[in-house]
């Protein structure tokens, strides 16, 4: 079950089951089965929890202060997410803590008076604190039983880091982890934060030992997304003029040996600022060639990287936020860009010879896929996936009405779900390997749902 990150790369097979947007597919095609786009209107739920399409369901698999397999607690502000194939046909999820500097103690893993916390190698600890008091982000793995949807185990995977925002999965198996903060070591930090850490998607060996990804830059990290074939890492940053970054790793799959940090700019457009804040400078459907920037001195201790490449000639993006490759195409959600601020959604194509030399005669290309500046269409666009169908499941995180929206590849917007319990945002949604469940968080409930309904039809059903 287990490959190595080369023979991955290398494996044309591999590359399209784990990153086509067609990716989930496995057991219901043998089946005679496609997948299919939800359609009708959203039904209120009794418990006032959530509203899903007629002929789907939920259960509320892992709550926030729950004790896990482990003996710690499942902490707080569930947020980004994957899922990976699993022993005996099961998944595995590995999901984000976003737990901020002024998160409690009662939100933490370790309990409300951090009881536990000495049960813990403190060398497993990114991060311990001036005065033993750790941060409280990281992470946490689930191991799930689609066939009779239960869970079977979770477990305390990484610890000690801050604000761990969102992420992306790697096609040799393992989350990325990413810090949206860039505090300095000093105060109750005994360390500098503001970077990317990798977990196994595994239930072996945990929490892992944190190793921060230095190279790939230190700043506001939001979300990561890897283009196959290469082994390159994209990044997005949540500032409201952040760019769009390239990890170019010296040995691809891994990240730990470091690499080459980019930024993208538009070609001939040197600076370009798509964010549209003055009315519409960037019109939908518009094919640019990119370039992309060295970066230096990426630890930023100044927190500067961002200028300094937009000074370079760097693209300047509204708050990029979730990043996702799906067939071919790498889409990112920019969260407050457009005229009325109400978010972006564009679309990167790789070249051929991304991330060598024959790139600069054959570019990748940016273009703008929508926006809406409606927020009754889409309300500030963050975490999103490609569905088995095809189409983009994007989770708002707006101004208290939230909903699961999905995009067709044409551009069309339809209402997948509904949060019917307050103003907290969706987060983390994904699919399980074997297309059955659809998994996402309500972050402010420290609640992760499984959905699962009519996601399959017979093939040549209208």
């Amino acid at each position: 079950m287990t490959l190595s990150r080369r023979s991955f790369l290398g494996s044309a097979a591999a590359i399209s089951l784990g990153f086509s947007g067609l990716a989930c597919s496995q057991r219901p095609t043998a089946q005679g089965l496609v997948p299919r786009r939800p359609t009708g209107p959203l039904l209120d739920d009794p418990n006032g929890i959530i509203a899903l399409p007629e002929g789907f369901s939920y259960r509320i698999i892992s709550q926030a202060g729950e004790r896990m397999s482990d003996g710690f607690f499942v902490p707080a502000r569930h947020d980004g997410m994957a899922t990976f194939r699993g022993p005996s046909g099961m998944t595995l999820l590995v999901r984000n803590h976003e737990q901020t500097e002024s998160a409690g103690a009662e939100t933490s893993a370790f309990g409300a008076d951090l009881e536990l916390l000495g049960r813990l190698d403190r060398s497993l600890l990114y991060d311990t604190g001036t005065d033993g008091v750790p941060p409280l982000g990281g992470t946490t793995t689930l191991l799930f039983d689609t066939v009779n949807q239960r869970l079977v185990s979770h477990h305390l995977s990484l610890a000690g880091t801050l604000w761990n925002c969102a992420g992306g999965p790697t096609p040799w198996g393992s989350w990325i982890s990413c810090e949206e903060i860039t505090h300095r070591a000093g105060g109750p930090y005994a360390r500098d934060h503001g970077y990317t850490f990798e977990v196994p998607a595994r239930l072996t060996s945990l929490p892992v030992r944190p190793v921060p990804l230095r190279a790939m830059g230190r700043f506001k990290h939001e979300a990561i997304a890897v283009h196959p074939a290469s082994g390159v890492v994209y990044q997005t940053e949540d500032t409201s003029d952040s760019l769009l970054y390239r990890f170019i790793p010296d040995v691809p799959g891994e990240l730990v040996r470091g690499g080459r940090l980019q930024a993208l700019s538009v070609r001939d457009q040197p600076g370009l600022d798509t964010r549209n804040f003055e009315g519409r400078g960037v019109e939908p459907g518009v094919v640019m060639d990119v370039d992309w920037i060295d970066l230096e001195n990426v630890e930023s201790p100044d927190n500067d990287l961002r200028h300094r490449g937009h000074a370079a000639g760097a693209a300047l993006f509204a708050r990029g936020e979730g990043i996702f490759h799906g067939d071919g195409e790498v889409f990112i959600a920019c969260t407050n860009g457009g005229e009325a601020g109400k978010g972006q959604i564009w679309k990167y194509r790789p070249s051929p010879h991304e991330g060598s030399v024959g790139e600069r005669s054959d570019p990748g290309t940016l273009e703008l896929f929508i926006e809406p500046n409606d927020g009754t269409m889409i309300e500030n666009a963050d975490n999103l996936t490609v569905a088995p169908w095809g189409d983009l499941i994007v989770c708002e995180d707006g101004t208290g009405d939230d909903y699961l929206v999905g995009v067709t590849p044409e551009g069309e917007i339809y209402k997948l779900a509904h949060n019917l319990n307050g103003d907290g945002e969706f987060a983390g949604a994904c699919f399980s390997p074997d297309g059955s469940t659809f998994f996402v968080n309500m972050q402010l409930n420290g609640w992760t749902l499984a959905i699962t309904g009519p996601w399959w039809a017979q093939a040549g059903a209208s």
